[in-house]
């Protein structure tokens, strides 16, 4: 009996102890659990009713190992799907989507003209901004157009509801380096590079293709600066039909310098000269696509001066502007072209004039304000613009062009074409 309890005892004492020596939750060691039964510490049946607690623990061990495992599992799908999103977002940041749509009334009077018309007309663009890298930019913008009219992305509401085109209007790479902080390297069909500081060589519509640079560079404390632009522009490839080598392409390249600087508290003023030059304009395919709208010399190298002045600290702000041309490739001596005009901003009141004198050949028929004396050459007069704001990026304005053309109506001098224009457009 004294053996027996010893034993029993014994058993106890070493059950307590395995208990003691691992955690109430923790699996029972199985090689434990037989040196305890070898050496007759535990009996049969302890060792039995431990042996299933240790099955029950390894498989309670194994479903939280399984669980765990599947949690890593999901949680590294999570982290996944969030960097995924993370980047979608990342992008989405660095994107931008703007736009406008114009709706227009236009009535256009010219004398001994039968083509008199009132019409209203609607201007749709978007387009897509986005910072690939930050270096690089990219944007592509649809608009709307009758036709590819490089004067126009106006849509005339005509012809029993049918529906209206888009068409490609700029598409362009921005490579600017973090190494030349203000220099751009663009490519593809953008924007226009330069500045204008009026509308007698350019329509505000063209968007030239090719590739450009442009760059600015502070000159001290104030907003000084310098800017300039330079840039090939590719007209028709293969102009003449006599090769396919670049020689034989209608290219345009210009050159572009000005500055701007504040000479007294209240007053800025921006000055610049430009170049524009022709290469390959001397085949009949470019004189017939050029030598447009007014045009009778067909070659053409265009010098142009132009300058703005704003003063801030007069009663009401004021800007004062213009631009000179002259084209020194002209046939005939109606070769220049100038631009004065005047605009201020009252509250949401914003009102601009100017009256220029566009000789036959000082310009670019095909590429001139597409409004004025419905964009021909030979033309003078006056441009009178109103505008409101009515709320945060919502318009109307008016503008009123009396030109004076000799080419715009068939055999006549001195005709007047009279366009008055009423906006209604919102931005986004």
């Amino acid at each position: 009996m004294r053996l027996a309890s010893t034993k029993t005892a014994a058993a106890l004492c070493g059950g307590l102890l395995l208990a003691m020596s691992v955690p109430a939750s923790a699996a029972v060691d199985a090689k434990l659990l037989d040196m305890l039964k070898a050496n007759g510490s535990i009996n049969n049946a302890q060792y039995a009713e431990l042996q299933a607690e240790l099955t029950r623990d390894q498989h309670a061990q194994q479903i939280q190992q399984q669980a765990t495992a599947e949690q890593m599992t999901a949680m590294q799908a999570k982290r996944n799907e969030l960097s995924a999103f993370e980047q979608k977002v990342a992008w989405a940041a660095k994107t931008q989507i703007k736009g406008d749509v114009r709706m227009r009334y236009e009535d256009v009077n010219s004398d001994g003209n039968a083509s008199d018309q009132g019409r209203e007309r609607v201007r749709a663009r978007i387009g897509v901004y986005s910072e690939i890298n930050p270096q690089v930019d990219a944007g592509v913008r649809i608009a709307s157009g009758s036709n590819d009219d490089r004067r126009s992305t106006n849509q005339s509401l005509d012809n029993y509801f049918t529906k209206k085109q888009l068409w490609l209007d700029q598409a362009y790479l921005d490579w600017h380096p973090t190494d030349v902080k203000d220099l751009h390297l663009i490519v593809g069909k953008m924007n226009q590079p330069w500045v204008n500081e009026g509308d007698i060589i350019w329509d505000s519509d063209i968007n030239p293709e090719g590739l450009a640079a442009t760059y600015k560079l502070p000159l001290g404390s104030g907003g000084a600066e310098l800017f300039g632009s330079a840039g090939y522009y590719i007209l028709k490839d293969n102009v003449d039909g006599d090769g396919v080598q670049f020689n034989h392409d209608l290219n345009m390249y210009a050159g572009q310098l000005g500055a701007r600087f504040a000479p007294t508290d209240g007053m800025k003023v921006t000055l610049g000269g430009s170049i524009y030059s022709f290469d390959g304009d001397d085949s009949p395919a470019a004189r017939a696509a050029l030598a447009i709208n007014g045009n009778t010399s067909t070659q053409f190298r265009l010098y142009e001066g132009f300058g703005q002045i704003d003063l801030s600290n007069l009663p009401i702000p004021l800007s004062a502007y213009g631009q000179y041309v002259v084209n020194d490739r002209a046939a005939t001596d109606e070769d220049t072209a100038w631009l004065l005009g005047v605009k201020t901003k009252l509250g949401k009141f914003g009102l601009d004039y100017n009256y220029r004198d566009v000789q036959r050949d000082a310009v670019v028929g095909a590429f001139t304000d597409s409004d004025f004396a419905n964009g021909f050459t030979g033309s003078r007069g006056h441009k009178f613009k109103v505008g409101y704001e009515i709320d945060k990026n919502f318009s109307v304005a008016a503008a009123y062009l009396m030109a004076t053309s000799d080419t715009a109506a068939p055999n006549r001098n001195d005709a007047d074409i009279d366009t008055l224009q009423v906006d209604l457009e919102a931005k986004f």
